[in-house]
């Protein structure tokens, strides 16, 4: 959505987006039909959008970066800080996750990041133009008392403009697309959705062609930059491990989606029952991971995701302790400069996200 955004529209067949979460924009007006949700791991999203080169600059370009400039804590931030927020940030962005997933499958229904409740435009607006604050910053409670008239459904406008509404037509694999073994059924089942909406159908090429076109730009790579071509992608999944909390939560976003999506009035959509397949096969391999740390097969390093209550107790290992007492006492000032050198990182991310909106083509 970000090409459309800065440079105009185009005749493209169909656009990439990733609106409403904080990485996306909705950049394409009133020019779309309909929807395809396109379903990528909860693991390797995670990895992905926390990559510390790619995404903050953080290590060789840092003193580079633009974003860097406007720096009001006066010191830079030490890789323990940042494994700290980052830490803290893939908790917040598991429930994203599940999040983006509800706006979509419920035609842009306005609830809650956190607790998936309904919430009021109002409401929606200051989450979506706060969105680095922390969890306990949007709670709930803080915009809904005790007492105040139940909120009602609402729906985002936006999806006003789109043809056919906001509730996808169909269900993708990202994952499936790359894979040589499922990517052209991938391939055809987007090109069925294209085939299946008579505006566009008539334009679409031959499905012989299908094949040809998905080896061309998965196998051969050509075409535009992809992450998958992002030195060292191939080993995302070895490079990287998630502590006990980490994999737990996501198994726990995964488990209510997938109980949600597979009851009620859902269980009959081809939408949603694709959708619970696609998930289903997540949760098996977040599962799996989560056995392989049990037995020791993956050992947890300190770059690794490790969480909050993990990270503080591989710290405490490290950490002298008096002969005479275990006890470590936390000087406060010490805690506060933390908690400031914290806060960066979540302004730092804010920005980014102003400075893109901020350079696009009006």
């Amino acid at each position: 959505e970000w090409d459309f955004a800065y440079m105009g529209m185009t005749n493209h067949p169909f656009i990439k987006g990733n609106y409403p979460h904080h990485e996306g924009i909705w950049g394409w007006g009133d020019v779309a039909d309909q929807t395809v949700l396109m379903v990528p791991h909860i693991r390797r999203s995670m990895l992905e959008y926390h990559d510390i080169v790619w995404d903050l600059g953080y290590s060789e370009t840092w003193e580079d970066s633009t974003a860097r400039k406007p720096f009001l804590y006066g010191e830079k931030p030490g890789y323990d800080d940042y494994y700290e927020w980052r830490d803290r940030r893939v908790l917040d962005e598991i429930r994203w996750y599940g999040w983006y997933i509800d706006y979509w499958m419920e035609g842009g229904l306005l609830r809650d990041v956190f607790t998936h409740k309904l919430v009021t435009k109002d409401h929606w607006d200051d989450l979506m133009s706060k969105f680095a604050h922390t969890r306990e910053e949007l709670d709930f409670d803080l915009y809904v008392k005790e007492g105040d008239a139940p909120i009602e459904p609402a729906y985002d406008p936006k999806c006003d403009l789109i043809t056919n509404g906001c509730e996808p037509v169909a269900i993708i694999s990202a994952d499936k697309l790359r894979e040589y073994d499922d990517g052209p059924a991938e391939t055809a089942a987007i090109a069925e959705a294209l085939m299946n909406d008579a505006r566009m159908g008539k334009y679409v090429i031959a499905q012989e062609a299908w094949d040809c076109i998905w080896e061309e730009l998965i196998q051969h790579k050509k075409g535009p930059k992809t992450i998958a071509l992002r030195p060292g992608y191939e080993d995302i999944y070895e490079g990287y491990n998630f502590s006990f909390d980490m994999l737990y939560a996501m198994i726990e976003e995964l488990n209510r989606l997938i109980n949600k999506y597979s009851s009620g009035e859902w269980k009959t959509k081809p939408t949603a029952i694709r959708l619970v397949e696609i998930l289903t096969e997540h949760r098996a391999s977040v599962e799996k991971e989560l056995e392989e740390i049990h037995t020791g097969q993956r050992q947890l390093k300190k770059k690794d995701f490790l969480g909050t209550d993990q990270r503080e107790k591989q710290r405490k290992l490290k950490q002298p302790q008096d002969d005479e007492t275990a006890t470590t006492v936390v000087d406060a000032a010490t805690e506060s400069k933390r908690k400031i050198r914290m806060r960066y990182f979540t302004e730092l991310e804010q920005k980014l996200h102003r400075d893109k909106r901020s350079e696009m083509k009006q």
